[in-house]
């Protein structure tokens, strides 16, 4: 929500604000990763077709 707002008001920070975003979705799927339950795995996905 917080990107889409940046990207709609045309925010000088609008890269460093989706980066940022892109970086939390890696470090979630990374976490994710390390556990084998079907959840944590599909989370690991999505995370990492957000960030990609």
């Amino acid at each position: 929500m917080f990107a889409i707002q940046a990207m709609a008001s045309n925010s000088p920070f609008t890269e460093e604000i989706c980066n940022l975003c892109a970086d939390i979705c890696e470090r979630c799927a990374e976490e994710c990763e390390k556990h084998e339950h079907e959840h944590c795995q599909q989370c690991a996905d999505t995370c990492r077709n957000m960030s990609a």
